[in-house]
């Protein structure tokens, strides 16, 4: 009966794993574990790199073209004093996305100021530019400068013949890269202009551009 219970004793402490046994499954995890991490690590790393090199997010670029003068109509009556001008624009805007991966960018305007004081717009519906894709806006905006007929300067101007006015394009937008991160861009350009009334043409023009993320 003794001998029967030692040996039912050895059999249950040889089913224990041993000290190797359990440091073979320790290591064994250990290692998993380790592999696993470096896979995050090197996974991670790699769209790091990517992310600030093939996608790293570019500014786009607002060029205006061309700002023709379609049709210019003034007058000014002393008595009472009234003053009225009309004045139509083309303006031919081109965006272009440096990015290999596309912009999308929300409803946008080009607004034409007279002394920093809007007097008319056209809007830009939202839209899309491809990766390394330019676009091209061909807008047309008339603006009634009659509005401003409590601004005494603008008598002045009218009756030199020389109306100075500037256009506004201001392009908000964000870029998705790798389809993680949504990146803000912004681009503006501003003209400005001189409309000699009497020739009915543009007689003076400089833009402007500026891009931010």
């Amino acid at each position: 009966m003794h001998v029967k219970r030692k040996n039912e004793a050895q059999d249950i402490l040889s089913a224990i794993p041993g000290d190797d046994q359990r440091s073979r499954c320790h290591k064994r995890r250990r290692c998993i574990c380790l592999s696993v991490t470096i896979c995050v690590f090197a996974v991670g790393l790699l769209i790091l790199i990517l992310a600030l090199t093939v996608f790293k997010s570019k500014k786009p670029v607002t060029t205006v073209d061309s700002v023709v003068l379609k049709d210019v109509n003034a007058s000014v009556n002393l008595i009472p004093p009234m003053v009225s001008v009309n004045v139509s624009l083309d303006i031919s805007i081109s965006v272009k996305n440096p990015n290999k991966v596309g912009i999308k960018y929300r409803n946008s305007s080009t607004a034409v100021r007279y002394k920093g004081k809007d007097i008319g717009d056209v809007p830009i519906p939202a839209g899309m530019i491809g990766g390394g894709d330019t676009k091209q806006l061909n807008l047309t905006v008339t603006v009634f400068v009659d509005r401003l007929a409590t601004d005494l300067d603008i008598y002045g101007d009218v009756i030199n013949g020389n109306l100075p006015l500037s256009t506004y394009t201001r392009i908000s937008g964000k870029v998705r890269v790798l389809n993680l991160f949504n990146i803000h861009v912004v681009s503006t350009s501003t003209c400005n202009l001189k409309i000699d009334i009497l020739n009915r043409r543009i007689a003076d023009q400089n833009c402007h551009y500026k891009n931010r993320l």
